[in-house]
């Protein structure tokens, strides 16, 4: 964002938008003023037509002053402008205070100087309400930083695999747990059935079966009886 010096017209063209700028602000803010103050001054039943009247003899005159010192505001703006070659606030202060001075030259040296104080003092605050605007707005604004769940590590020292900080314990059931039941219902069947259960006997890495079911051959003798 531009300085309200930087965010202006170029010198030349600065007079003219200003004359225009001040003619309509003086012309709008007379006409609702001299339009109420004429509805107030007039007598009942004509209220509207005074308020009338008084907008068409004042806000063009209003609009007319307005516009002579936003003129010669621009014109003394410029020439420091030209004279100190560069852009800041001072330029404004002393063009104010110059106009002040100048439109109440005819009135002596005296109401001169006051007019120049006052103009050099409002043209200050405005600037100085401008600067502060501008450092306000564009300030950086702080962000809050939102906290993003961490992921699902591996663990941290001193806390099981899979749990955090604060974190309450997560139980896992073991395949083991279940071994009973599938041999009691192993058994059960292999009861019905009249088959017995295999027993797997881990014994270097061999397993021998055992099969009641089938009874071994007798074995023949060849003695004679």
């Amino acid at each position: 964002m531009g300085t309200p010096e930087t965010s202006r017209e170029p010198c030349p063209d600065r007079i003219l938008d200003d004359i225009g700028g001040a003619f309509g602000m003086g012309a709008v803010g007379g006409a609702a003023f001299h339009f109420l103050k004429g509805i107030y001054n007039s007598p009942s039943g004509a209220r509207v037509m005074g308020g009338t009247q008084a907008v068409r003899m004042n806000a063009p005159r209003v609009g007319g002053s307005f516009a002579v010192w936003g003129g010669l505001f621009s014109t003394f703006d410029c020439t420091m402008v030209y004279i100190r070659q560069k852009e800041d606030p001072w330029n404004s202060i002393i063009a104010g205070a110059a106009t002040g001075g100048f439109l109440s030259m005819r009135q002596g040296f005296g109401a001169a100087s006051r007019s120049a104080v006052f103009g050099g003092v409002l043209l200050a605050l405005i600037e100085g309400a401008g600067i502060m605007l501008n450092k306000v707005l564009s300030a950086p604004q702080n962000i809050p930083i939102m906290e993003e769940p961490a992921p699902n590590v591996g663990g941290v020292p001193g806390f099981p695999m899979g749990q955090m900080p604060g974190q309450a314990p997560v139980t896992v059931e073991s395949p083991s747990s279940s071994s009973p039941s599938s041999s009691s219902s192993s058994s059960w069947f292999g009861g019905l059935f009249g088959c017995k259960k295999e027993e797997p006997v881990m014994s270097s890495g061999s397993k021998t079966e055992v099969l009641e079911s089938f009874d071994a051959p007798p074995v023949p003798s060849f003695e004679y009886k």
